[in-house]
C-alpha cells in the first residue's frame, strides 16, 4: 500500500509517499481502507521536531490520526464492526495518511447516513478539540464568548458548539470569512491591530469567556478584556496559560468515540457543519501541508487516499 512517511525531522520536503507492507489487524482491531483523512497543524510541528520533547518521532515515521473509510478485515475479538461497515474514527499510531490503517475497534463509530466522507475523515481532531474547548469555558445563554481563529478547523466548529449552548459568540477572523460566521449566528470581528476595541464594541463591553485556537498573544488579550483565567482556554499558548492559571483543554480532554459519535450525528443531521477548505490526493501531501501552513484556510484540508 501507499503511505506517507518521513525519515528525519524537517520541512515539507521530508514527506514522502512510499510503498509499505499492508498492516494486519490484531485482537480487537480492524483494517480500514481509508477514504478520507484530515491533516492537522500539530502534525507539521511533530514533523519539524518542534514538539520532540512532548511527542518524539521514531523514524521512519508515518503521520495522521483522523480517518474515515470501509472495514476490509477484522482481527479476533472485534465487537460492533464487520467487513463492509463504513466508519470514522482515529488512531494514535500516526498512520492514517495511507491507503489502509489498523484501528482499535473502540476508536471507531459508524458513519451516519448523510455524512460526507470528507467531513467524516476530518472530524476527530478538530471536532473533539472544539468540544473540549467549549466544555472548558462552559458558555451559556447569558454569556458572551470570543473565539480566535474562528474560521479555522477547530474554531469553525467551536463557534457552532458555543452557539448551540445559546451563548453570544464573537468570532475573530479575516474579512473574507465574515459572511460565513454571520450565517451561523456569530458576530464577526477582524483580527489585527485594534482588535480589543473592536471586541468591546461588538460585545457591549463585556466578555465572559475566551477560546483561543491560534496562540500569538490571545491569552493576554483575554486578560486585557477582563475575562477570568478559569474561563480562558487555549490550545496553543500553554506557557501563557500556565502563567495565569488559564485552561488548556484540547483534543486529549475529549478524545473518545462517544464524543466523536455525538459530533458525527450532529453533522449528519445538518446541525453542525464541518467546513472543508480543500481536498488533495495522497500523492500531493506536500501541497496539502504547504496550504495548511499558510494559516489562512477556512475549515479543514483533507487527504483522499
Amino acid at each position: 500500500m501507499r503511505a506517507v512517511r518521513f525519515h528525519e525531522y524537517g520541512g515539507i520536503d521530508v514527506l514522502r509517499v512510499e510503498e509499505v507492507e499492508r498492516p494486519v489487524p490484531g485482537p480487537g482491531q480492524v483494517l480500514v481502507e481509508v477514504r478520507a483523512a484530515g491533516i492537522q497543524p500539530g502534525e507539521a510541528h511533530i514533523r519539524t521536531g518542534a514538539l520532540h520533547e512532548r511527542w518524539p518521532a521514531a523514524f521512519p515515521s508515518g503521520q495522521g490520526s483522523d480517518l474515515a473509510g470501509v472495514v476490509v478485515e477484522t482481527g479476533p475479538h472485534v465487537r460492533g464492526f464487520a467487513v463492509g461497515d463504513e466508519v470514522l474514527g482515529f488512531t494514535h499510531r500516526r498512520a492514517s495518511h495511507a491507503q489502509f490503517v489498523v484501528v482499535d475497534d473502540v476508536n471507531l463509530v459508524s458513519r451516519p447516513p448523510g455524512l460526507a466522507w470528507e467531513a467524516a475523515g476530518a472530524l476527530y481532531v478538530a471536532g473533539t478539540t472544539a468540544y473540549a474547548t467549549v466544555f472548558a469555558v462552559d458558555p451559556g445563554p447569558d454569556d458572551t464568548v470570543v473565539v480566535s481563529g474562528a474560521a479555522g478547523g477547530v474554531g469553525s466548529i467551536a463557534v457552532q458548539l458555543a452557539r448551540h449552548r445559546g451563548a453570544t459568540v464573537i468570532g475573530l477572523a479575516s474579512a473574507r470569512n465574515h459572511a460565513w460566521l454571520k450565517d451561523r449566528g456569530v458576530l464577526p470581528v477582524e483580527y489585527g491591530p485594534g482588535v480589543a476595541e473592536r471586541i468591546r464594541e461588538a460585545s457591549g463591553g463585556r466578555v465572559d469567556a475566551f477560546i483561543d485556537t491560534f496562540g500569538d498573544g490571545y491569552v493576554a488579550l483575554a486578560v486585557e478584556l477582563g475575562v477570568r483565567p478559569e474561563r480562558i482556554n487555549t490550545i496553543r499558548d500553554w506557557r501563557a496559560a500556565t502563567g495565569i492559571g488559564a485552561r488548556t483543554y484540547g483534543e486529549g480532554a475529549a478524545a473518545c468515540a462517544v464524543v466523536l459519535g455525538e459530533l458525527a450525528r450532529l453533522a449528519a443531521r445538518g446541525r453542525l457543519e464541518v467546513p472543508i477548505a480543500r481536498t488533495y490526493p495522497l500523492e500531493q501531501v506536500r501541497e496539502a501541508f504547504r496550504e495548511l501552513e499558510q494559516q489562512h484556510t477556512h475549515g479543514k484540508i483533507v487527504l483522499l487516499p
